[in-house]
């Protein structure tokens, strides 16, 4: 496959001390998982990121087509308060859907590996909203990042990885303040930040629902899911 010749020709230009934390394999124990459910090490993925609950995870795609949660991660720190980030330097930690393509990954980051998230994306970028470098990194610090232990972080790598290899040309990665029940709703529904996270919450619950990812559109400063307005701008696709 060609996506996959690509990485590997860059993968080996690359210095050996890098190329041994880039190339580690996923744990047996999750490629067993994968086996068990009936997914291709090189399937497509999502991530989700959950603030308020700390955690991370990997959905993969399995062959009989919905997604399948293959593995979950405890987010070493965020920064900043729930809520998504409006500007540079107020050091929070950004709310949304993104997408990730193979050359936003970072083996040569200082902090063990990382990839960028994208932000701004288009929503962002339409409401004013500025920032930079914002990724999900080892070495446990933050300042607006997710930040993961380098363990970790080895994995979701490793999963991004494949997955390119595997032909994805991007993934969804999914970033919420909590799990969007409708018990947390209720319990946040004074929070300014409320109007936002309803919005959210339309695309979270496809893909609860769904178990893929929505395609995610932004039209008129909002985002939109699986809509398929003629004017809207497309930011990820399936």
């Amino acid at each position: 496959m060609a996506v996959m010749g690509i990485l590997t020709a860059c993968e080996r230009r690359l210095p050996a001390s890098i190329l041994a934390k880039v190339e580690q394999p996923l744990p047996q124990e999750i490629q067993n998982r994968m086996a068990l459910y009936d997914i291709d090490l090189y399937a497509p993925i999502v991530m989700r990121f959950f603030k308020e609950e700390n955690i991370a995870e990997v959905w993969k795609q399995s062959r009989s087509g919905p997604f399948i949660l293959v593995a979950r991660y405890g987010i070493c720190k965020w920064s900043g308060k729930l809520g998504p980030k409006y500007k540079e330097g107020d050091l929070q930690t950004p709310e949304g859907f993104y997408t990730i393509s193979a050359n936003q990954m970072n083996p040569y980051s200082k902090y063990y590996l990382s990839f960028n998230i994208g932000f701004p994306n288009l929503y962002d970028q339409e409401n004013g909203r500025t920032g930079s470098n914002l990724m999900v990194h080892g070495s446990c610090f933050s300042a607006g990042c997710y930040s993961m232990s380098d363990k970790n972080m080895a994995q979701i790598y490793a999963f991004a990885r494949d997955a390119f290899k595997g032909g994805q040309k991007a993934f969804q990665l999914q970033a919420f303040p909590f799990r969007m029940t409708e018990n947390n709703m209720s319990r946040h529904r004074n929070s300014p930040h409320y109007q936002f996270w309803l919005m959210l919450k339309k695309g979270y619950d496809f893909f609860e629902e769904n178990r893929k990812p929505p395609i995610v559109e932004v039209y008129k400063k909002r985002y939109v899911f699986n809509n398929g307005i003629g004017k809207a701008s497309v930011l990820l696709m399936q």
